[in-house]
């Protein structure tokens, strides 16, 4: 098979497109053949050496891919060969055949292309586990999302409007803020012209938020805190400006407030099974009637993966980059 291999790693440049054996399903493992794979922000660190692979993980790139069942490990039942999924993988996405947990792959949402469908996994998965498992949205309350432009961030505003939560986002510029209003949030804060914690508070009359998302880190910290109300949650799912720093701790006292996150690749096979079984029952309807939408910014063949790179590190995209593997 033809993937991307990243040799000792780097910036976008070490990537190439090279041949290897294709892999085979253990017990418990679909194969896929891959049509297409999303790109995110993991593969840029886990390409530059700051985010290694687990030791039972492939050393490929890739986390999420769409494409259709080529083979079946032992004991796996409720995939047969020719079957389209969509799967969150350990690794090895980046390539044109994949191993994936049979449990921790969706079937392909009615009328979806394999597109669409490559971009859901690693969104979805991140969202549900951390905004409904681990920071206990529900109907009615406020939910702040920094970066709300990113593919996570508007998963999370559709989250929001499928539950019935208004959602404020912040975002780099007005483009990006229009884009995040029509898409459902509530408020769009442009971060470069406004202060976010201010605005918060102007926005909802000085009440603040139930839940803050935050991907940004340490730099947000006495901000986020400042803009929860009492029993709010802050919940983490990446550190791009660090995760280390000062803050007032407080706030976190008087409020009652709740400070957690999670990352997805560390979770095991039974819990990702858990999320998997959540988001089908719970959310795959709604993509399959067209109510829960990725918007895909870009998609590059699997020979141009160093472009898509550099276009996710630019962060000047609104949504999901996919990589088209092999034919749909």
């Amino acid at each position: 098979m033809k993937f991307i291999e990243h040799g000792t790693g780097g910036g976008p440049e070490c990537m190439a497109l090279a041949d290897g054996p294709a892999p085979s399903p253990a017990p418990g493992q679909i194969l896929i053949e891959v049509v297409c794979a999303g790109v995110n922000r993991p593969d840029c660190l886990q390409r530059s050496g700051k985010y290694p692979p687990p030791p039972d993980a492939s050393p490929v790139l890739g986390l999420e891919v769409a494409g259709r069942v080529a083979a079946v490990g032992e004991g796996v039942t409720q995939w047969k060969v020719g079957a389209g999924v969509t799967a969150l993988t350990p690794g090895g996405g980046y390539a044109e055949y994949c191993v994936a947990p049979a449990a921790h792959a969706l079937p392909i949402p009615d009328g979806m292309d394999y597109a669409t469908a490559a971009a859901l996994p690693e969104t979805w998965f991140t969202v549900w586990a951390n905004l409904v498992d681990l920071g206990h949205l529900k109907k009615d309350e406020r939910l702040l999302v920094h970066g709300g432009s990113s593919g996570i961030g508007l998963v999370a505003i559709q989250l929001a409007k499928h539950l019935g939560v208004e959602c404020l986002v912040t975002v780099g510029n007005d483009e990006k803020a229009a884009f995040c209003r029509a898409a459902g949030a509530a408020h769009a804060i442009n971060y470069r012209t406004q202060e976010f914690a201010e605005e918060v508070k102007r926005i909802t009359g000085g009440s603040g938020v139930d839940v803050v998302l935050d991907m940004v880190g340490a730099p947000y910290l006495q901000r986020n805190l400042a803009s929860l109300r009492r029993d709010g949650r802050l919940v983490y799912v990446a550190f791009l400006e660090g995760s280390k720093g000062e803050a007032d701790l407080m706030p976190v006292m008087i409020k009652r407030l709740t400070i957690t996150g999670s990352t997805m690749r560390p979770r095991t096979l039974a819990e990702k099974a858990a999320i998997r079984d959540a988001l089908v029952a719970n959310i795959w309807p709604a993509l399959s009637r067209g109510e829960l939408l990725p918007h895909l910014y870009a998609r590059f063949p699997l020979a141009q993966t160093a472009e898509a790179h550099r276009l996710m590190e630019s962060s000047k995209h609104i949504g999901k980059i996919v990589l088209e593997v092999g034919k749909a």
